[in-house]
């Protein structure tokens, strides 16, 4: 609002208002005393534009350019020339935050853990507003518990908040905080907490369904994981995940830490292969065989296969299954169960049952 402030050295003042054109904003810029410009231009400049008989802007600014410059530095010269657009006038562009670090100090001690579930509900919200802007989730979170300072003052308690998969939803974040403060013991009185997240990952938003059905949530999966880790801790809920091993024995392994993926905990990409049973026995079974056909509870039919499965000369170890040389097929026994068999080539040979499709 150039046009409010008033003078051209002569006493003259126009009534102030805003200006909405390039011509009312230089008209208004010239007519500025240079009285009122004092911080901008610095004191000892203005000083000595005043010495020089010169009392507005416009004023100065008619002066020659190389000349003024010697006077009263370049700095002032191109101050002038940014505020009539005449030189570029760049603004520090705005870095967020890399890490979420955010302290709320209690108005009082708290010597029951659940009951800062109500005051870790705003760091919370803050963590999830913080993500929502950078359009990133977090599979972990730390939450501080100060107990104070001074000479009395203890070492924070640290209460970890893990994740299925990585997230911005405060209300799961939150469910699995309430999880965890419900079984904590607290050493010392808290005085205030501190909610710290290092590591956001970038996180796509999910469409919507048009017509929500009741109970379809496609986090309920997760959200599960989730609370059973809470309360049962993270070495009790343990998913399976894919590896790269053609072996049955070898081809998935625990995930301790493992995300909700495909809406199935530890589920892991599909790949394409023949059929597998869901159910693999812990050690395969030897099958009888007569006049080469194999027997459970009765002679087998070969519905498909075989597939041939040759691999792992190189693990030889006592952990992993080793060297297989094994034709796989489908099964269907007398008791109309599908089966999961092999014949091994390996010496002494013979059928085996690895597992059952139902």
């Amino acid at each position: 609002r150039a046009g409010d402030e008033v003078g051209d050295g002569d006493g003259d003042s126009d009534e102030g208002g805003p200006c909405v054109d390039a011509a009312g904003l230089v008209a208004a810029l010239d007519r500025l005393p240079l009285a009122r410009l004092s911080e901008a231009l610095s004191p000892a400049c203005v000083t000595r534009l005043v010495g020089f008989g010169v009392h507005t802007l416009g004023a100065a600014r008619r002066l020659p350019g190389g000349a003024l410059a010697r006077r009263i530095g370049p700095e002032a010269l191109t101050l002038m020339g940014r505020a009539y657009g005449e030189v570029g006038d760049p603004r520090p562009a705005f870095c967020f935050p890399q890490r979420f670090d955010m302290t709320l100090e209690l108005p009082a001690t708290v010597e029951a853990a659940p009951a800062l579930v109500f005051a870790g509900q705003r760091l919370v919200q803050a963590l999830a507003g913080w993500l929502t802007a950078r359009q990133a989730g977090v599979r972990e979170c730390r939450l501080h518990l100060g107990h104070g300072t001074g000479r009395l003052g203890r070492e924070p308690t640290l209460l970890a908040l893990g994740f299925s998969e990585p997230l911005r939803d405060g209300e799961r974040m939150l469910g699995v905080l309430r999880e965890r403060l419900s079984r904590l013991e607290l050493p010392a009185p808290v005085a205030s907490l501190r909610l710290v997240a290092d590591d956001p990952v970038p996180l796509a938003g999910r469409s919507q369904t048009l017509f929500a059905r009741e109970g379809a949530s496609p986090e309920g999966m997760a959200a599960l994981v989730e609370r059973l880790r809470a309360r049962l801790g993270d070495a009790q809920v343990t998913g399976r995940v894919w590896a790269a091993d053609h072996r049955p024995e070898a081809a998935t392994r625990v995930a301790a830490q493992g995300g909700v993926e495909g809406g199935v905990a530890g589920g892991g990409e599909s790949r394409a292969m023949p059929p597998r049973p869901l159910w693999l026995l812990a050690q395969p079974q030897a099958l009888a065989e007569r006049q080469g056909r194999p027997q459970h509870r009765g002679p087998l039919t070969l519905l498909a296969g075989p597939e041939r499965i040759e691999s792992g000369w190189w693990d030889g170890g006592e952990e992993g299954p080793g060297d297989l040389r094994r034709d796989y097929y489908v099964a269907l026994g007398p008791d109309q169960r599908w089966l999961w068999i092999y014949r091994d080539w390996r010496p002494p040979g013979g059928w085996f049952l690895h597992g059952y499709f139902s």
